[in-house]
């Protein structure tokens, strides 16, 4: 059974820690869509996600704002993309959305609230971040995998 998950954290680096704990435990297939305010955390948190997953160069994980999708190859293949800029939903599935989606990739949606609809027919983890205070994110992960466990 999926559940949901909570977490603060204190610090970009406990958001990247987080992240990385996640993405150690993801097999392939995955969708995960993050919420929140800018400056949120949304970034680290896929930073530690990507790291995790075995992203071979961790230091190129970088917000795609301007360029839409990044992607990242190690042992699984990750695209970042960033809806930020997107104007429509179609904008969103003329960027080949469907294609980033299969057993050994993990696609990652930033500002997943632009395109939301587009998400409705899949089985996606959604993760909301919120301002805690000046340095504490406020996480909460909603339809968490079984197989990923803390």
């Amino acid at each position: 059974m999926d559940s949901d998950l909570n977490f603060v954290t204190n610090s970009p680096a406990e958001t990247i820690e987080l992240g990385r704990k996640i993405g150690s435990r993801l097999q392939g297939g995955e969708v995960i869509a993050l919420y929140g305010p800018l400056g949120s955390g949304k970034t680290h948190l896929i930073k530690g996600i990507a790291a995790g997953a075995g992203a071979e160069d961790g230091r190129a994980v970088n917000s795609p704002t301007f360029v839409i999708v990044n992607e990242y190859l190690g042992m699984l293949d990750i695209y970042h993309i960033d809806a930020y800029r997107l104007n429509s939903v179609a904008e969103f599935e003329m960027l080949g959305f469907d294609d980033y989606c299969y057993q050994q990739s993990v696609v990652l949606i930033e500002w997943a609230d632009k395109i939301e609809s587009a998400l409705e027919t899949l089985d996606y983890i959604r993760i909301t971040l919120e301002h805690g205070g000046r340095s504490s994110r406020v996480i909460h992960i909603e339809n968490v995998p079984k197989y990923i466990k803390f």
